[in-house]
């Protein structure tokens, strides 16, 4: 019978003990927290939503005299007026004064040329007016006047009568002279009813609702065009 040596366990100091292995003590990252996890509140994100009133680098800027021609400024939505940093409105009856001024000018030369071709309206005896004549000199006028008003605001914003009682005639939105569209527009809204019938009467009242609206001072022909008359 054999007898085997007592087992003693190794020292605590034996090289070729095995140790159990050490797991490495958790460093959370620099900063605190985890890169996944939510930022505290007020902390913002570089994709967040930029603060009110900070605006966008491609955000549409204003136009230089406001915004909408009829949903800001004064009576519209709440927006900015359209009409700041233009000069003031210009009064209606000196609208009216230089309207007159125009319709003289243009009448002179619509006399000369319906006299120059044999259209004149009326005969000297009552009971012999052409009717056809009576028409082409109608359409003559509102053609001559439609021309006159055409060219010289889209050129200026100013007629003769305009000028010399020192106003012009501006786009609503910016404040810049209409373009030849524009112009034409508003000119064929004002005088085409030249070639019918109630010429004088129409005329009146589109140019005499200037008296009347708010806050623009337009006349019927100025709303269809989305233009104001402000002073020179």
């Amino acid at each position: 019978m054999s007898t085997e040596p007592p087992q003693y366990p190794p020292p605590d100091d034996d090289p070729f003990k095995k140790q159990p292995p050490q797991q490495p003590p958790h460093q959370p990252p620099q900063g605190g927290g985890s890169p996944y996890d939510t930022p505290p509140p007020g902390s913002g994100s570089p994709y967040g939503t930029p603060p009110p009133g900070s605006g966008s680098p491609y955000g549409t800027p204003p136009p230089p005299y406001g915004g909408d021609p009829y949903g800001g400024g004064p009576g519209g939505h709440g927006g900015p007026d359209p009409l700041a940093g233009m000069p003031p409105l210009a009064d209606s009856g000196k609208r009216v004064l230089a309207r007159i001024i125009d319709m003289i000018l243009v009448g002179i030369v619509v006399g000369l040329l319906t006299w120059l071709f044999g259209t004149s309206e009326y005969d000297i005896d009552p009971d012999k007016v052409n009717t056809g004549k009576s028409f082409g000199q109608s359409l003559l006028a509102a053609v001559l006047y439609i021309a006159y008003d055409t060219f010289m605001i889209s050129k200026t914003g100013q007629t003769l009568g305009k000028k010399w009682l020192g106003m012009r005639v501006a786009n609503l939105n910016d404040g810049a002279t209409p373009t030849m569209s524009t112009a034409l527009a508003r000119a064929a809204v004002l005088w085409l009813p030249f070639a019918f019938c109630c010429a004088c009467i129409w005329t009146a009242i589109c140019g005499g609702w200037s008296f009347f609206d708010k806050p623009y001072k337009q006349g019927l022909h100025d709303k269809a065009a989305k233009t104001v008359v402000v002073s020179a």
